[in-house]
């Protein structure tokens, strides 16, 4: 079959938060590749996501690990009907791997990494598990690598957003969710997402709660607790300990998108390291995270992607263990946390 322009796949088939942090591959291969087509391998979970990407022309499903070689061989012969010029696999595993080779895409490009690396022909040192730049980074090494070899050397780097909903969309829902929830019309939005995908340790609901109940002496905020599938005992939990502090509870179950939409119509979005997170920094809505200090978890790894100033993170001191989030200081967190709400309204206003 004859066709105009390059066609890629990009894998990214792991959770939530790994799937966000892919979006600047795609951005950059079709800022500085116009002529390429590009499809993403994911899994079911984040399907949604990556729907919204305006720059994935097809979304390939990754029908999982089965018992033997079936579900292996399955994935290959989707891959060889796909009839890619290249892959470029930003998290692999054997598995990837194989089905790849025996798809027959002629260019495979992959960190260097695991023995799975030797089923690719392009590979890339880069040893993320030093911790050395945020995980974006990492996956753009690959895009660029793939772009130096066509002869592009000096690519350009693409700036948040990476999701944009429009805006009167936005305006209409943000103007519904105040008038349902009876919220004062002047009131900035902050969602508070106490709820983890388990991947790093996270504040204490009892934490969280506390911290709401310091910020709340900024009389123009309104605290919307927000929970996914799973998780809202937990949101309750906080929501029980916050006495007469004014706040909306938000249970996501519409999906993704309909949850990203709303994280989009928030003035602050406080989480863990976790998916929700994410979705807030791919829309650059401004964040507050909070990261264990383990080298594989920390806040440089997994950087939002939301623009530098619109970014507060927090982690256990130097004198904690690494892992105790009981040790982050909420009382100086909640102070830091209204200087950075107070530079966000100067810059806006």
């Amino acid at each position: 079959m004859s066709r105009s322009r390059t066609r890629i796949l990009i894998v990214r088939n792991d959770k939530l938060g790994d799937f966000m942090l892919s979006l600047p591959v795609f951005a950059a291969l079709k800022s500085n590749f116009e002529n390429c087509e590009l499809h993403a391998l994911v899994p079911s979970y984040t399907r949604d996501m990556a729907a919204m990407c305006p720059w994935i022309d097809q979304i390939v499903l990754d029908p999982g690990q089965s018992p033997g070689s079936g579900g292996l061989m399955r994935l290959s012969r989707e891959l060889r009907r796909g009839e890619y010029d290249a892959v470029i696999t930003l998290f692999s595993t054997t598995r990837i791997a194989l089905a790849t080779l025996l798809a027959g895409i002629p260019i495979r490009f992959a960190p260097a990494t695991k023995i799975a690396q030797v089923f690719y022909n392009r590979r890339i040192t880069q040893r993320r598990s030093r911790s050395l730049k945020p995980e974006y980074e990492y996956n753009l090494d690959l895009a660029y690598a793939f772009l130096n070899s066509l002869g592009i050397e000096h690519p350009t780097r693409p700036l948040p957003p990476y999701l944009i909903f429009p805006a009167d969309e936005l305006t209409a829902l943000k103007n519904d969710f105040i008038n349902t929830h009876n919220i004062p019309p002047e009131s900035r939005l902050v969602f508070v997402h106490p709820g983890s995908g388990g991947s790093a340790n996270n504040l204490s609901l009892e934490s969280y709660a506390s911290l709401i109940q310091q910020l709340s002496a900024d009389s123009g905020l309104h605290f919307v607790l927000s929970a996914g599938p799973g998780e809202q005992a937990g949101m309750e939990n906080v929501a029980d300990l916050l006495q007469d502090v004014p706040h909306t509870r938000y249970i996501s179950q519409q999906g993704l998108t309909a949850f990203a939409r709303h994280i989009a119509i928030a003035d602050l979005f406080i989480a863990g390291s976790t998916g929700p997170l994410h979705i807030a920094g791919a829309l650059d809505v401004p964040t507050v995270g909070f990261y264990p200090r383990r080298r594989s978890s920390t806040a440089l790894r997994w950087q939002t992607l939301n623009s530098d100033d619109k970014r507060l993170t927090f982690s256990p001191p130097d004198s904690a263990a690494e892992d105790d989030m009981a040790a982050i200081d909420i009382t100086g967190t909640s102070k830091s946390i209204h200087t950075f709400i107070q530079a966000l309204n100067n810059r806006q206003g």
